[in-house]
């Protein structure tokens, strides 16, 4: 009796595998976060990461390096994800967000161990996280577009971490330029880097790079028939049809029985193709562009010999997503059909010219007369490996400066938003009561992750340095003083003129906040089959 009794009001359950759980999800997102730890700051170290196929990359950007790891773990997964947000949001700071979200999951197992509840840990943290930006706002400074200087400078310590950092002073004006020129100054929310194209070939350095004023194809013209490779004064005519015979839609086998019918068939072929060329050069285009095909040729030898006849220059093999682009560089419209040739579907531009390039060579177009809003960006380097780096960097710089236009303020870097943040949190958690200040706490001690890292990543005393900067922030008037990487010291950002966009800091804040939430509320895993 008394045994049934103690059944009914037994108060004890086993928490032990929730426990567990939470225990190996933090685990498996801390490993995530230290793998790329090494990789943060301009003195960060770079990874090398080897595909199956047998394809090597080397990179220190936190979003390629977790896209190409193999992460088997759930919640390892997320801060891949994690990782890849950033990345459309800012850009840039891929790294920096995984490493305070590794930070934050390890001040949150320490805070589980004392006993507080995952649901008070996670809204403390949501709060702070929220305070964090008001905080980072106080202390932004606003830029204004014009002032192409400060662009140029955010992009640089973009670019500092890069393996290409020493041709920063190259390529961050080249990215300012390429994104001012796509820029809408009405509609400055809406740019979009797609309008931005970056066309890379292996040869030459990379200060053999350039912002072309007009278009570039990676195509080469087609001379096997001695057409013209250089064409002044184009009439430009962007193409979707084909320029050979047509062909039935099924499979079919025509049998013939003599030479006279042979004949017929290719005295037809040739009136056809004849038929077409003529079309096409009554319209009054003297450089054609063929979108690439799958069903059938797109030009045959007859037809390439023709338009050579004809003296017109063509560049087949235009790839279908690039059309959008093409037709908006070129101030044209796509034509479907060969009825559609016409005059004012066409586009004009002072030169049309195949030029070396490298090992290859590439189809330049200069000089058109109504160029949309978009830049081309020829990128140039010894290997792929540094091209394809290149391309990666290039990207992130531009990102940066695309972050500016949206939101207009820049903060300092060198790790003073972190270091200002955490103080400030940590002044502001005293006046909190409860469990709440002390997750605000660990929240601002977590930020510290940051400039303890980069002073790490340097080769300088961690400890040393960051007590300075603590003590220097908290006098309050040393909110821009951060790691100098350069001279081992620390020193006010503002003079270095080491300045980021807040939009990355901030977005990188409350990204990897919300990722330690989700990983918080997990307390089982449930497999389905």
């Amino acid at each position: 009796m008394a045994a049934t009794r103690k059944a009914k009001n037994e108060t004890f359950r086993d928490t032990t595998k929730k426990k567990d759980v939470r225990e190996a999800n933090i685990e498996a997102a801390k490993a995530v976060a230290d793998a790329v730890r090494t990789s943060l700051g301009p003195r960060g170290m770079d990874k090398m990461v080897a595909a199956a196929n047998g394809e090597v990359i080397i990179t220190n950007d936190g979003a390629t390096i977790l896209n190409k790891m193999t992460v088997t773990h759930p919640a390892a997964k997320m801060l891949v994800e994690l990782a890849k947000s950033q990345d459309v949001v800012a850009g840039d700071g891929t790294t920096s967000v995984v490493v305070i979200c590794g930070a934050l999951l390890k001040k949150a197992q320490e805070l589980l161990e004392r006993g507080i509840h995952p649901t008070v840990i996670s809204d403390s943290f949501n709060t702070a996280a929220n305070k964090a930006c008001e905080i980072l706002e106080s202390i932004a400074i606003p830029v204004n577009l014009e002032d192409k200087e400060s662009l140029i400078r955010a992009a640089n310590t973009s670019l500092s971490s890069k393996v290409v950092s020493q041709h920063s002073s190259f390529m961050s004006p080249m990215a300012v330029d390429a994104v001012l020129r796509v820029m809408d100054p009405q509609h400055a929310n809406l740019l979009d880097l797609r309008d931005i194209r970056v066309v890379c070939k292996v040869g030459g350095t990379i200060d053999d790079s350039e912002l072309v004023a007009g278009c570039v194809f990676d195509q080469k013209a087609a001379k096997s028939a001695g057409g013209p490779t250089r064409v002044e004064k184009a009439k430009i005519g962007l193409i979707q049809f084909h320029v050979s015979p047509p062909k039935s839609d099924i499979e079919n086998t025509v049998v013939i029985s003599d030479y006279a019918q042979m004949d017929r068939v290719y005295k037809e072929e040739r009136n056809y193709i004849l038929g077409m060329v003529k079309k096409i050069k009554a319209s009054g285009c003297n450089v054609l562009l063929i979108q690439k095909s799958i069903l059938r040729d797109a030009v045959t030898d007859l037809s390439l010999h023709y338009l050579a006849k004809a003296k017109i220059m063509v560049v087949r093999d235009v790839e279908r997503e690039d059309i959008e682009f093409i037709s908006k560089t070129l101030g044209c419209l796509p034509i479907a059909h060969i009825d559609s040739m016409r005059p004012e579907k066409l586009a004009t531009a002072d030169l049309v010219e195949e030029v070396d390039c490298g090992k290859g060579k590439v189809v330049k177009v200069t000089g058109i007369a109504a160029q949309g809003r978009t830049a081309t960006v020829l990128l140039r380097g010894s290997n792929k490996l540094v091209l394809e780096e290149a391309e990666r960097s290039l990207h992130d710089a531009l990102c940066v400066i695309r972050c500016l236009v949206q939101k207009r303020f820049l903060i300092t870097g060198g790790a003073s938003p972190e270091v200002e943040v955490g103080y400030q949190l940590s002044k502001w958690s005293k006046t909190l009561r409860g469990m709440e200040a002390y997750c605000v706490r660990a929240f601002a001690e977590a930020l510290e992750v940051v400039p303890y890292t980069l002073a790490e990543n340097a080769g300088l005393n961690p400890i040393q340095i960051v007590t300075e900067l603590r003590n220097l922030h908290a006098d309050g008037n040393g909110a821009y003083y951060g790691i100098n990487v350069k001279k081992g010291s620390v020193t006010d950002m503002r003079e270095e003129k080491v300045v980021q966009p807040l939009l990355v800091t901030s977005s990188a804040l409350t990204l990897a906040t919300e990722c330690v939430r989700m990983i918080l509320k997990i307390d089982d895993i449930v497999p389905v089959r």
